[in-house]
């Protein structure tokens, strides 16, 4: 049951993130309707990067 100090009590476990395009058409924010910096074929919920930081911002303080 001793563990060491250095490991984490738990990890957080890794996000997929869609790949930015290279180009337009850019897919369009769900929340605000902006261009966001993933193509237009990204399947899935897409953020411009106010939103995105905006909604980590909520989910940090969530607890």
């Amino acid at each position: 049951m001793n563990e060491p100090a250095n490991e984490s009590y738990c990890e957080a476990p890794a996000v997929p993130t869609p790949d930015s395009a290279a180009g337009p058409p850019y897919a369009e924010c769900v929340l605000c309707r902006k261009p966001t910096e993933y193509a237009a074929s990204v399947k899935g919920i897409t953020l411009c990067p106010v939103c995105e930081w905006q909604e980590a911002q909520r989910t940090a303080c969530s607890g």
